[in-house]
């Protein structure tokens, strides 16, 4: 018999996720959205049945979940815990990938209550990075330090902005405006975004240029290291343009005034800015992501270090960022629906990663689809 499969949210990452799925002949896929426009691209995929639903809602949520297998979660991070609880309350199987910015943790007993197993922030970074971090960490006696530093880019830089953003406006200004929680000598410590810019070369793009975001999320209380932080890449140039915008008040959120008119700074400058930051159609992109992590295993202190490089895939039309974000989440749902992995709470990547051979299967199974993790192990000079 086959497997049920709903994805909630189908946008750019949620769509690739409803098309991986249903080019599994194991598996009957229904994609919901509320926005018309993304469940028509849907329209003519075999294997996809299109609902249109107000997801906001948690009582639609439970309703169109309630003959699923698993559930797949690509909403917006606004209502991401929401949908979490609706989904732990309905008992089902649950993989998300919606960076909600509340503690998804603090789930962990309703989901045990409810028999329900939920894997949040299972994308590429929160989630790939996780596992990558859990992977070596899992190994080692001690871990001495982390980096996490990941981004997605147009390949055409443009003036002026030199970027483009693939995800929801909302979910883009977080990152220049929510401070990142790093970890200094074994103590947390509250950092403003954009803060501790430095110059990285890679050898696929070039220069780029990183800054802390609060992107280690789980690993804060999951992992323990000594130092640990999580930076975003851009073309060199972005952070000063951001902190510009920042400091003049366009990415506030409290109401001002404007003849007569109240309204969010916040939403103007997305208003205008993400028209000019949406990617045109067949726009080429890349994602790059780099984890390190150096600790003592053996009694040496070793240092694991994974790249990522991928592309947007010309014969598929498909976006390196839906492809390494969708990805992970597809393959931790069929997990799931397979109840390869079945202990009911609330569990975040690197946690999986800790499992005899997961991480090692995460890593096969995306070069099958052409997105590919290279891994250095290597002893460090005393």
């Amino acid at each position: 018999m086959k497997k049920r499969a709903i994805v909630l949210g189908c946008g750019l990452v949620g769509a690739t996720m409803a098309r991986e799925l249903a080019a599994d002949p194991e598996f009957e896929v229904v994609a919901a959205d509320f926005a018309q426009n993304n469940l028509d691209k849907l329209r003519n995929c075999s294997g996809i049945r299109t609902i249109r639903v107000d997801l906001s809602d948690p009582g639609r949520v439970k309703e169109v979940i309630g003959n699923q297998d698993v559930v797949l979660g690509a909403l917006p991070s606004r209502i991401g815990l929401q949908t979490l609880e609706a989904v732990i309350r309905s008992g089902k199987c649950y993989c998300d990938i919606s960076f909600m910015p509340e503690d998804a943790m603090q789930l962990d007993s309703l989901a045990k209550k409810h028999a329900a197993t939920a894997v949040v922030d299972c994308g590429v970074s929160p989630g790939l990075s996780n596992m990558m971090v859990g992977h070596a960490v899992s190994r080692m006696e001690r871990a001495d330090r982390a980096d996490i530093y990941v981004g997605g880019l147009p390949k055409v830089r443009h003036w002026p902005y030199q970027y483009k953003a693939p995800f929801a406006p909302s979910d883009v200004i977080e990152e220049y405006t929510r401070p990142a929680r790093i970890v200094e000598n074994g103590n947390i410590v509250v950092k403003p975004a954009l803060s501790d810019p430095e110059l990285m070369d890679f050898p696929q793009v070039g220069t780029l240029e990183a800054f802390n975001t609060d992107g280690l999320r789980t690993l804060l209380g999951t992992v323990r290291v000594a130092n640990m932080c999580e930076k975003t890449l851009r073309y060199p140039g972005h952070i000063e343009l951001m902190r510009v915008l920042r400091e003049t008040g366009l990415f506030d959120q409290d109401e001002i005034e404007v003849k007569g008119v109240k309204v969010r700074p916040r939403d103007v400058t997305a208003k205008l800015l993400f028209p000019r930051w949406t990617y045109d159609q067949g726009e080429e992109e890349f994602t790059i992501l780099r984890v390190s992590v150096d600790g003592l295993e053996g009694g040496k202190t070793m240092r694991y270090t994974y790249d990522l490089y991928d592309e947007y895939d010309r014969t598929s039309g498909t976006s390196s960022m839906a492809r390494t974000t969708g990805f992970p989440c597809v393959i931790v749902a069929r997990m799931l629906a397979h109840r390869r992995f079945a202990e009911p709470g609330v569990f975040p990547p690197e946690m999986l990663a800790r499992r005899n051979g997961v991480f090692e299967f995460m890593v096969d199974e995306l070069a099958r689809r052409g997105v590919v993790v290279h891994t250095n192990v290597r002893e460090l000079p005393e």
